[in-house]
């Protein structure tokens, strides 16, 4: 419920400040006093129109059902929408974009127009009877609830289906280039480390040349071993760091001699060649590990691509018993729909009577499954179609469908009707007077009128007038209500017979 509202700059409107009532708001007043003009502004604010004042701020209830995971609602919502060089949303002190601000308040805020030609397709029908459906039988919710869920997992694994059948085409060279790339890694079969040990054997054979000349050089140290000895003993010194000394030099030279002979037994070129393809393989993998790590994750892509056509009959075969079992579901649903559209039928009878309307038929035909069961459900009117009825006929239609659907609804949020009942005669201005009053005992509901049936059934009456080109919002009282009546039904200048039958409908 919209409990006030605040506009400020909204063109002929220098400022507008209004606590409001639950139940039937009615604005009405005389042509081009702004009207409209006031009643977009509150939808601009919802995200349904152009924002065209300074400032409009709106207070309202929060919808019980209303949560959100981005923004920190209050009990009491404050909503504003401010223009300056652009417009700008704001929710409870929150910035906010007008798409999610309208996809919010969308299950709140309805707007209908003579001129809407919506909730007469077959997703709306089909809605509106099985919020029936579910709201009195218990059975018929759980039907409805594991169709969906069956259905949601039938389109899942469908998709998978076809994603494979996608797949077929490309799975042979899929198939051929993975086992390419392992094939490739495993022919040189890398070892983790193995690089580090090729390169310092490569360093060896670069030297070993180098090193053996040194050796056969300084061989001839050990010619004048024995001699330093002696001089050691002449001098009567201790030479067991001398000695020792030259034998950790002749086990290092006898060290570097088997390492000359293993290396004599290398292949250089094996090696170098060897050093290549690791190189490769590190250049392209990063390393030796990724490499492996790879090879493994390629394996696994092949496996799951081997099993493919495995995979494959098996959704096959799932999908064909599936579709059996949804079948069978939604002509349960179907069955459900049919008996319940009956009832709905009869109810409607009545209330269409009221508005002079011929009884309305839910007729029904079959698709392909989807989300909703197999049903298609359209309306007739004594022959027409939705399609083809005129703009009167079509609302009143709709204002009929909405009464009989308010069974067990407590609240249904905000209803914002714009000259919903213009056009019409004066029985069916009754008709529908009555009906926007049913809607307004769950819904809070904003209505244009220019008739003064609807504007008698108002809990609260608001009154847009304009003087020097200046426009204003008034809440009447009750002798202002008479007054504005009165002025519906005989016009400016309304005699003392309109207004005493303008008394005669408040009473």
């Amino acid at each position: 419920m919209i409990k006030r509202v605040y506009i400020k700059n909204l063109i002929s409107f220098n400022e507008i400040e209004l606590e409001l009532e639950k139940g039937l708001v009615v604005i009405s007043g005389p042509s081009g006093a702004g009207k409209s003009l006031f009643m977009n502004s509150i939808l601009a604010t919802f995200g349904y129109r152009v924002a065209k004042a300074s400032l409009c701020e709106i207070l309202l209830d929060r919808p019980k059902s209303l949560k959100s995971e981005n923004f920190d609602l209050e009990d009491e919502i404050t909503l504003k929408s401010l223009k300056r060089e652009k417009v700008r949303y704001i929710i409870d002190g929150q910035n906010i974009s007008k798409r999610v601000l309208k996809e919010m308040f969308s299950p709140y805020v309805q707007f209908l127009s003579v001129r809407d030609k919506s909730c007469f397709e077959s997703r709306d029908l089909l809605k509106l009877i099985d919020n029936e459906l579910i709201a009195k039988d218990k059975s018929f919710k759980k039907l409805f609830k594991e169709y969906s869920k069956r259905y949601a997992n039938y389109k899942l694994k469908l998709e998978e289906l076809q994603k494979i059948k996608q797949d077929e085409a490309k799975l042979a060279e899929l198939i051929e280039f993975t086992e390419f790339e392992i094939e490739k890694i495993e022919s040189i079969d890398p070892k983790v480390g193995e690089d580090k040990e090729l390169l310092r054997v490569k360093q060896q054979l670069s030297r070993i040349d180098k090193v053996n000349e040194a050796i056969e050089f300084a061989n001839g140290i050990f010619n004048f071993e024995e001699a330093v000895a002696e001089v050691y003993r002449l001098l009567d010194r201790d030479d067991t760091t001398f000695l020792e000394a030259m034998n950790q030099l002749r086990a290092d030279f006898e060290e570097v001699e088997t390492l000359s002979e293993e290396l004599a037994e290398v292949n250089i070129e094996e090696v170098l060649d060897r050093l290549e393809k690791i190189s490769y393989l590190k250049n392209r993998y990063g390393s030796i590990e990724e490499a492996l790590e790879y090879v493994a994750i390629k394996r696994q892509e092949l496996q799951g691509y081997l099993n493919i056509e495995q995979d494959k009959s098996m959704l096959e075969s799932f999908l064909e018993m599936e579709i059996v079992e949804l079948n069978t579901l939604a002509g349960q649903i179907s069955f459900a729909r049919k008996a319940k559209a009956k009832e709905l039928e009869k109810l409607l009878k009545r209330y269409l009577a009221e508005l002079k309307l011929p009884e309305l038929k839910f007729v029904f035909t079959s698709e392909m499954l989807t989300s909703t069961g197999q049903d298609v459900v359209e309306v007739n009117l004594n022959g027409s179609t939705a399609s083809t009825l005129s703009g009167g006929e079509f609302n009143r239609v709709r204002l009929a469908l909405m009464v009989v659907s308010l069974s067990g609804v407590k609240e249904s949020g905000v209803l914002i009707l714009d000259e919903i009942d213009a056009n019409v005669s004066g029985d069916e201005s009754i008709a529908i007077a009555n009906m926007i009053s049913k809607l307004a005992s769950v819904y809070q509901i904003f209505a244009i009128s220019h008739q003064p049936h609807l504007a008698s059934k108002a809990t609260q009456h608001l009154l847009v007038s304009k003087f020097e080109d200046k426009s204003s919002v008034t809440i009447l009282d009750k002798r202002g209500r008479v007054t504005e009546i009165a002025r519906i039904i005989g016009g400016e200048r309304s005699n003392e017979e309109a207004r005493l039958f303008a008394e005669k409908l408040l009473s």
